[in-house]
């Protein structure tokens, strides 16, 4: 390869995507998950340089569910973050000097993904553990007499996944919270053998061409997680799902602890807004707990006071998109990726707590969403549902805008946010956006409707519509933008970068 760059990384990177050809094909097709994934994955692994027993080292938290997998490993993370030492000055008393966080998807730069004491990666740092992976993996191919190009490297998230292995085990990493990605039964991280201990965060209905069309279904894929070396903690769920996650307990075995909220968190100030944040805390807090006993860290004791290290972790945590508000002039950006019938549910609830009274008859409220790979219609009505009946309101927001994931109006997507799995003949054409608009329109038929071609275009018709900067208006005004997880990401970068 010519250049060694982070950019030229994550160029290299994106090749690994696979494109929405294959994709739909995969989603048509009723295949379900690869039960080979998991024996592929331990071959790569090989192909590195490593025994899935060697990431034993890592003292890894293994986070399954469908919401708030992110949130809740965040909150571990910061936790365990008030235990840390510094490598400069260990001490015989604390256990944890080093601490990654591997989680997805990225907001705005891919690094994210992978975190050392909570912060990405650098661009050097990057850049250099991705190109010892790709080097070992095209090396073994080549001993092998295979071909060294892209058939030998996994694809984009496996790839992603070996190379934070290969990068906490070379930063001497001892403590790892480690989130799934689709499932957990057949998910490539699930190649871990002693993990201190696991999670599952609550269960819906989401990547049913994978996971099932079932509670049950996904209940048992994420349940696949569970070892037999460590007790398991998850959140509240449905009896049918948690019906499941027993019996997944008693084969392996191992045992099940429902984490109920936490009555020691009620006067907390979590760093992560939302109400439901204090479930993904419960959850987060009881995991931490169980790993700092089975490292040896503190001893087994109730958390009836939850101890001042995890009160600090609790509070300082931060989550970009995660339920945040933003504020510029005359204008209020309330973000939060709501990419299910449930988050978007919650993401509603959460914006009518943030409405505060009004003397006006109707304040100036814009929705700016996009889902590109779900039914969006059905994300759409369901926020509509949501806000309608918590401020017995039919028309919740008197605007609403539907963009693409593009980034930029000239220079289109941000390398890191390029998506390859989405059909583009579709982007183009609006497809999708149009369909939303329809559907809004036929939903709530007073509320102005818009459809740009990207999100910095979105934003700057939104701070058109609230006078920002300008004085038109003496009242702040609010937009939810939700949807994707993308358009979260290029929302973030325009709004970073002063475009828009």
């Amino acid at each position: 390869m010519a250049g060694r760059t982070y950019a030229d990384a994550v160029t290299a990177l994106n090749t690994l995507q696979s494109n929405f050809a294959v994709v739909d094909k995969f989603r048509k097709s009723g295949m379900g998950s690869n039960k080979d994934s998991i024996p592929e994955m331990v071959e790569w692994c090989r192909s590195i340089g490593y025994e899935p027993s060697d990431f034993d080292r890592l003292n890894a938290i293994h986070i399954a569910g469908t919401k708030g997998k992110g949130s809740t490993s965040a909150f571990i993370s910061s936790i365990l973050g008030q235990y840390r030492s510094p490598s400069t000055s260990k001490s015989e008393h604390t256990l944890i000097h080093k601490i990654g966080l591997y989680t997805s998807p990225h907001l705005r730069f891919v690094r994210e993904r992978i975190q050392i004491d909570n912060e990405p990666l650098s661009e050097e740092a990057f850049a250099r553990y991705f190109y010892e992976t790709w080097d070992r993996l095209e090396e073994t191919a080549t001993a092998k007499g295979e071909p060294p190009d892209i058939t030998a490297k996994p694809a984009y998230f496996r790839f992603l996944t070996l190379m934070a292995y290969h990068t906490y085990m070379s930063e001497g990493v001892d403590t790892a919270i480690i989130e799934c990605g689709i499932g957990g039964e057949y998910d490539s991280t699930n190649i871990l053998v002693k993990p201190t201990v696991t999670g599952i965060t609550s269960l819906g209905i989401d990547h049913t061409a994978m996971l099932g069309n079932t509670i049950e279904e996904i209940a048992w894929h994420k349940g696949g997680i569970m070892k037999a070396s460590a007790p398991c903690f998850t959140a509240p769920q449905p009896p049918a799902a948690i019906e499941v996650l027993r019996k997944r307990a008693d084969e392996i075995p191992t045992k099940l602890h429902v984490v109920d909220r936490d009555p020691s968190l009620q006067d907390v100030k979590l760093g992560l807004a939302a109400d439901f944040q204090k479930t993904n805390a419960s959850l987060a807090v009881a995991i931490a707990e169980t790993h700092l006993v089975a490292i040896g860290q503190q001893d087994p004791k109730p958390h009836d006071n939850l101890p001042p290290q995890f009160i600090r972790g609790l509070e300082q945590v931060r989550w970009p998109g995660r339920c945040e508000t933003r504020r510029e002039k005359n204008i209020a950006w309330h973000i939060d990726g709501g990419h299910t019938l449930e988050s978007i549910e919650v993401a509603g609830s959460w914006l009518a707590s943030q409405i505060p009274p009004s003397r006006s008859p109707k304040r100036t409220r814009i929705l700016l969403f996009n889902q590109q790979t779900r039914d969006a219609n059905a994300l759409a009505r369901a926020l509509h549902r949501t806000l309608a009946s918590a401020l017995h309101d039919e028309q919740p927001f008197t605007h609403a805008v539907f963009c693409t994931n593009v980034t930029f109006e000239q220079e289109g997507y941000r390398p890191d946010l390029v998506s390859m799995n989405t059909s583009s003949a579709a982007v183009e054409r609006l497809e999708v956006q149009r369909g939303l608009a329809h559907t809004w329109s036929g939903v709530d038929p007073a509320a102005v409707v818009e459809v740009k071609r990207s999100i910095e275009e979105a934003i700057a018709w939104c701070r058109d519509v609230a006078g920002a900067g300008r004085g038109e208006r003496d009242e702040e005004v609010m937009v939810l933008v939700t949807g994707s997880v993308h358009l979260v990401g290029g929302f973030l970068e325009v709004l970073e970068t002063g475009k828009g």
